[in-house]
Order: C-alpha cells, then structure tokens, then sequence
C-alpha cells in the first residue's frame, strides 16, 4: 500500500503545483492589467512593484487553490485511468477509496489549511496590499520636463521648455511661472538656456538659468491703490532650487485601514457585527420612542412598544373642533401638520440610514462566511474532481482542463450570485455564502457513486450502444406495426 500511496501522491502533486501557479499567474496577470495606468510612469523602484504583487498574489489564493485542487484531482484520477492503473488496482481488490485514501488526507490537509489561511494571513495580505495600492495610486506621476508643454508637477510652479539636447539636462527657452503667492501669473522667468540636474539623494531639482530676466507684478501696500507696478531683472546667470520630497512613495499609517471587513479575522469580525447590531436596534428603538413622542403618546419605551390597539384608542387626543376661536384652531392644525411632516421625513431618514448600516453590516457576515466556504469549496470540488477523474478516464490538459474549467466558472458565479444577493437584502449572510457549496454537495456525492460502482457515465461508447439498441427496439416496433396493419387488412 506504501507504493501505491506514493505513486497517486506522486501522480498528484506535479498537476497541483502547476496549475496552481498557472491560476495565481493568470489571476495575478489581470491584477496588473487592471491597475497598469495607475503603476506605469511613476518612477517606482522595483521592490515596490514586487511587494505590491507578492501582497495580490496572496490575496488571489481563495481562487487558485480550489481550482488548483479541482483540476489536479481530475488529472490524477484521469491519468491513472487512461493508463489502466485503476483497472489493474480494481481487479487486485483495491477498492476506489483505499485508492483515494492519500488524496482525501492532503485535501484534508488544504482544508485545515486554507481555514487558517483565510482567518490569519489573508487579513495581513488584504490590509498590506490595499494600504500600499493606495498610495500607490496617490502617487505623482515620475518628473519628466517634456518639450513644448507645460509641466505642472511641481507645487506652486509651471514650467516650460521648449528643446532639449542631448540627454536633456540642457534646457532651450525656459519660461517658469511662480505661483507661490497664489496671485496668478504675476511672477515670471525667462531664460534663453539652462541646464538640469539633481541632488545625488534625488530631492532637488537644480535649474541654473543663463541670459535670462525676471517679470514680477509689485502689490502696492494701499489696497486703494489700483496702480500695478512691474519690475524687471535681468541676470547673467541664476540657480533655482525645487523640491521633489513630494515625488517620494509616501507610506500611509496601516491603522486607518484596519477597521475594514477584508483586514479582520474571526473574532474581530464577531466583535464589529455585534456592534453594528447594537448600534441598528439602538437607532431603531430611538426612532421608535420620538415617534411616539411626536404623537403624545407618553410612557416608557416598553410600554409603548407593548400597547395594542385598544390601549391607544383609550387614549384622550385633543379635538380641534372644540377649541373656540378660529385662529387657535388654525394654528393647532398647522402645528399637527408640521409634526406630521417631520414625522414622515424622520422616517424616510431612518428607513434609508437602516438600509445602509444593513448593508455595512452584510459586509462584515458575508467576511465571516467567507472564512469558513473557502474550506469547504476546497473539499467538495476534490469530491467532484476525484470520482469525476475515475469516470472520465482522461489525463493531461485535454478534458479535464474544460470540464475542471466548466465546474469552477459554474462555481464562481453562483458564489458571487450569492454574495451579491447578500449585499442587496434578499439573502441572508448564510444562505447566500453557502449556497453554491449546498447546490454542489449532491453533485459530488452523485459522482462518487458512480465513480465507486464502476457507472459509463462519460463513455461515449455506452451511449453510442444505448441509442443503438434505441433504433433496434424502434424497427422492430415499427415491422410489428406493419405486419399488424397487413393482417388486419387481409382479414378485411
């Protein structure tokens, strides 16, 4: 039995850990597709890109590793199949489960550890990734003075340039608008040539400016004075000096992020939702006792909320037709009124301010939830993939890649079906999580019957018989017919 373990171990791990990379490479790759416009043509030192992608990569194993386990059941089962290895070990008195043994412990295996996956590194991955992404994203774009066009990078400045030669650090026609005093264009530089450098830890940009002058509007100190005096400078030579610390990756504190329901285990996540509970019934219950208030309905709260209709009914209202004087009577209705409307207002608030903590809340369960159906995805697609390989009895990247392709795609979109369902209401946090994994449990343990009881479930033989004998048993149905309808006439 060592030897047999070993060899379906053997046969199992190369197709895991290559479609598993494979998965997490595909997925990693529409990643950078979809973030490339915020990553390419900000200066970013390569270890930033990698940690940025080591960090997604991490968050992208809840859907490599059910795939990953899926396919490579299906290829295992297969090849040992379509190699008559499943034949020869049957025919020994090896049953399909003692064959599986070794692949139901390492799934077992992936279980336990994709549980304390998601409940203790994917929160660190989520809240290391989401935080650096950020500030990626805030990121100025690299400095790059091109030709012809005004270059606003810098804060408080505007350049121009028109040419550049060489490795442009030398500048032709320089225009540099100062906007430091926030009174538009009235402080301006023009040179005929320059040349650019940088300070060797990269923070300062050196422009020294050649046969060039200065146009400055002079504020008069009378703010009567509607006079604008302009001064001019001319100059030989002139270095200035602008600061680019704000072109360095600036690093946001990771606890501004933490209370988000993608960065929290299990625990935290009980304590959020308990609080955002309490935090519903709370404004509900309020709502309820300044609605009573509203009314003059006075009391406790528990009182209230306990009284049935004939306690209320006995209650005295004040009749607008009994007060004397008309104007009295006019302005108790407007009042009414008024109370009526702010009572409808408050309501439409609290209706829509309850709508969306709900859906804050809904967050947090559905994370819960989630902690827990990624397991559970990765036992039951090994219980589709296992038999399935026994029954289709093909390795390799043939069939099973479409069937293992065909299953997960189902898989997947059922799931975000039911998350989705979750986010709007319709669901509970329960039904919707697990709901794709309820619709495939029966699958998978149709499959492993007919895996285990030898069923031509994938023989297109078999079915190639069976119509066969369809169109045997129609022929003959229809000569019977025939000699039926002969006789018949005979006798007539």
């Amino acid at each position: 039995m060592k030897k047999l373990h070993s060899l379906v171990l053997r046969t199992y791990a190369g197709p895991f850990v290559m479609t598993f990379f494979i998965a997490l490479f595909i997925l990693l790759m529409q990643f950078l597709w979809k973030y490339i416009d915020d990553l390419v043509g900000k200066g970013l030192e390569w270890y930033i890109v990698g940690e940025l992608l080591f960090y997604a990569s991490a968050t992208f194993v809840p859907l490599a590793l059910p795939l990953a386990i899926l396919l490579s059941s299906i290829m295992t089962m297969g090849s040992l199949g379509e190699n008559y290895e499943l034949v020869a070990l049957k025919s020994a008195g090896v049953s399909l489960t003692r064959i599986m043994w070794p692949l139901i412990v390492i799934s077992s295996f992936f279980v336990l550890a994709a549980f304390y996956f998601s409940n203790n590194v994917l929160p660190v991955a989520n809240l290391k990734m989401m935080s650096l992404l950020y500030d990626v994203r805030q990121q100025r774009p690299a400095f790059n003075i091109m030709e012809g066009v005004y270059y606003k990078g810098i804060d408080n400045f505007v350049i121009r340039v028109e040419e550049k030669d060489g490795d442009g650090s030398i500048l032709r026609n320089i225009k540099i608008y100062d906007h430091t005093e926030r009174r538009g264009n009235t402080n301006v530089t023009m040179a005929e040539w320059g040349t650019m450098t940088m300070t060797e830890d990269k923070s300062y940009l050196v422009l020294t400016l050649y046969n060039g002058s200065n146009y400055q509007e002079v504020e008069p100190r009378d703010s009567r004075d509607l006079s604008r005096p302009l001064q001019r400078t001319y100059f030989e030579e002139q270095v200035r000096k602008f600061d680019l610390s704000g072109f360095a990756l600036a690093r946001t504190d990771e606890d501004l992020f933490r209370s988000n329901f993608r960065m929290l285990n299990i625990n935290q996540l009980l304590h959020y939702e308990d609080s955002l509970s309490l935090i519903i019934k709370e404004r509900q219950q309020d709502f309820v006792k300044n609605s009573f208030d509203k009314l003059y309905f006075y009391g406790t709260l528990d009182s209230l909320t306990k009284a049935s209709m004939d306690t209320l009914q006995e209650l005295k209202l004040p009749d607008l037709m009994s007060i004397e004087r008309t104007n009295h009577r006019r302005l108790a209705a407007e009042a009414a009124l008024n109370n009526v409307r702010q009572l409808k207002e408050s309501a439409l608030f609290n209706q829509e301010d309850t709508r969306n903590r709900k859906k804050g809340l809904a967050r947090y369960q559905i994370e819960f939830h989630r902690k827990f159906t990624l397991s559970f995805a990765c036992l039951v697609l090994f219980m589709i993939g296992a038999p399935l390989g026994a029954i289709i009895r093909k390795g390799g990247f043939g069939l099973p890649v479409v069937v293992s392709v065909l299953f997960f795609v189902l898989f997947h979109v059922m799931s975000i079906t039911g998350e989705k369902f979750v986010r709007e209401g319709v669901l509970e946090a329960w039904q919707g999580m697990w709901m794709s994994i309820l619709f495939f449990l029966p699958i998978a343990i149709v499959l492993i019957i007919q895996a285990t009881t030898d069923s031509s479930l994938m023989d297109m033989d078999s079915y190639l018989a069976r119509i066969a004998r369809f169109k045997t048993k129609g022929l003959l149905f229809a000569r019977k017919r025939k000699l039926q309808n002969e006789d018949s006439s005979v006798n007539q």
